[in-house]
């Protein structure tokens, strides 16, 4: 019995034991490749961004949403965006309840589930 399971485990330790590590592929690389990637530092955006909550057509204010600790101060400017393109401004105005807040149609109109940011 100790015959077939020293010859099984010495089949198994030296298959592995024989096999050689492959070069990784970035070793391949051409230098000057290498070399321009040395130097890149990507941080990320700053930029507040939220969402349109409500709309008041008629008084022409909006509420904004915003995700906890990134709320807007008074009186600065942001850019709404509907799929990607601007479409208004607004200006923020107060009150704050939570995570909204209210802002001034400024230039062009809102829709609920507009993006909010600043650029």
């Amino acid at each position: 019995m100790r015959l077939p399971v020293f010859l099984l485990c010495f089949g198994l330790f030296g298959g592995c034991a024989s096999r050689h590590r492959v070069a990784p592929a970035t070793a391949a690389l051409p230098p000057a490749t290498a070399k321009t990637n040395q130097n890149v530092i990507v941080t990320p955006g700053r930029a507040m961004s939220g969402r349109v909550a409500a709309v008041n057509s008629a008084g022409r204010f909006v509420v904004l949403s915003f995700p906890l600790g990134s709320m807007p101060p008074l009186e600065k400017r942001l850019n709404v965006y509907r799929g990607g393109l601007k479409v208004g401004e607004v200006k923020v105005s107060g009150p704050q309840l939570d995570i909204n807040i209210d802002a001034d149609i400024v230039a062009g109109e809102c829709q609920p589930g507009d993006e909010v940011r600043e650029d």
